[in-house]
């Protein structure tokens, strides 16, 4: 056995079942989501609003993918899996732990993901703050998200602050192929 196999199999990871790992995964989730609003509001106070969606886009055009390639090898997704592939990989997101998230295929060759509840934006308003306007920083991160999974996938987004909130969901994004489109292997 290796040094770093012992190291391993004394992790207290290990010793953890199923449903604790489940709720430190959702308690990391949240850690995560925090540390993303903390920094925000931190170039926010510094330099104002639109540097900090600036600086926002940016992280998520370079995060949106590592975290796309990261779930497809833990989970087996294979490149160029089309709209299918890009379903299932939405189900593992981080955010897919702390919001309540659907896919709909209203026709085939069309994706609808609605983001049901945002628990950035009910933290905004339970503190009395209105939506945050991340219509501009989404676009960047679904987009760059659905093409690292599928080069051909074409993002549109349907409803997103500062878009009126429709009560039937905090933000809606469709999922089309470009059949005319190179893949990653092409």
């Amino acid at each position: 056995m290796t040094a770093e196999e012992a190291r391993f199999r004394e992790s207290p990871w290990e010793s953890l079942d199923p449903a604790a790992l489940r709720a430190f995964l959702e308690a990391a989730a949240k850690l995560w989501l925090a540390h993303d609003g903390l920094w925000f509001q931190s170039v926010e106070r510094r330099h104002g609003i639109e540097e900090a969606i600036a600086c926002d886009r940016e992280c998520w055009e370079r995060f949106a993918p590592l975290e796309a390639r990261r779930i497809m090898d833990l989970v087996d997704i294979a490149p160029d899996g089309g709209l299918p592939a890009l379903e299932r990989a939405l189900g593992y997101r981080l955010y897919s732990h702390l919001n309540v998230q659907r896919c709909e295929w209203p026709e085939p060759g069309r994706l609808i993901f609605r983001m049901v509840t945002c628990r950035v934006q009910e933290a905004r308003r339970r503190k009395g703050l209105a939506d945050f306007p991340c219509r501009e920083v989404g676009l960047v991160e679904y987009a760059s998200f659905a093409r690292t999974i599928d080069a051909r996938i074409r993002t549109r987004c349907l409803s997103c602050p500062p878009d009126p909130a429709s009560g039937e969901h905090a933000c809606a994004w469709e999922f089309t192929l470009d059949r005319d489109a190179e893949t990653h292997a092409g």
